[in-house]
């Protein structure tokens, strides 16, 4: 765990609006990043949570891993994606990124794709058509040739590095940080990670305040079980 920061320390740029509660990175190529940002949105309507989004790139991560084409090319989809998002950020703020997420989820995760793990990703990112989202959502059309911006990058990459450097190396995403009462940042943790979203208003926060126990316990660092159900999303079926 790394030593607590507040946000000023931070090397990245405090995101616009804010001060907020937790900060989420995600990549929109993630299945556990996605449950729980399923979870943690409604976390937000029953609490008043208020969750900025920022950038976690499976592209940048894992590029030294040599991951198998079918991957390497959904991470790619997954990182011009991210570009769209960099760039709805710094014109229209921090919820065009949490609709322009939830967006690409609603389309990615929800449709039975055969194939082995890698073939489902690939296919599924294929199937999503930024520019829809775009026209759906009410944005800018010009948003789209974002996505071949090479500028965004060092942003993007920035954000993945901030990520493990609040949580310590050798954790995966989604990762969360969770900010006090006067806007300094807390403690940051990967996960949790979820096979699938509770089912009803109470468990959801339930486990939203347990987890702040372990959160804000400065000395608190893992817990861990690897034996869990299958994730419940139709891509998986």
């Amino acid at each position: 765990m790394t030593d607590t920061l507040t946000s000023s320390e931070s090397p990245v740029a405090d995101l616009p609006g804010g001060p907020y509660d937790i900060e989420f990175f995600f990549d929109p190529g993630c299945p556990f990043a996605w449950q729980t940002s399923v979870w943690i949105r409604r976390v937000a309507e029953l609490r008043d949570v208020k969750v900025g989004w920022r950038f976690i790139s499976l592209k940048f991560i894992n590029e030294a891993n040599n991951p198998p084409p079918a991957m390497s090319e959904a991470q790619q989809r997954g990182l011009r994606y991210h570009r769209i998002c960099a760039a709805a950020r710094e014109r229209l703020g921090n919820d065009a990124v949490g609709a322009l997420y939830k967006a690409f989820g609603d389309r990615y995760w929800y449709k039975e794709i055969p194939g082995d793990f890698g073939e489902k990703f690939a296919a599924a990112t294929a199937n999503v058509e930024p520019g829809a989202i775009l026209a759906e959502l009410g944005l800018p059309a010009d948003l789209l040739a974002e996505a071949d911006n090479e500028s965004w990058d060092p942003l993007i990459r920035a954000e993945s590095d901030e990520a493990f450097r609040r949580t310590g190396p050798d954790v995966g995403t989604p990762i969360i940080s969770y900010f006090e009462a006067d806007g300094t940042l807390g403690n940051s943790l990967f996960g949790p990670v979820i096979s699938d979203v509770p089912a009803d208003d109470e468990t959801t926060v339930a486990l939203y305040d347990a987890l702040r126990v372990f959160v804000d316990y400065p000395g608190f660092a893992e817990l861990k079980r690897t034996k869990r159900p299958p994730l419940d999303l139709p891509l998986f079926s």
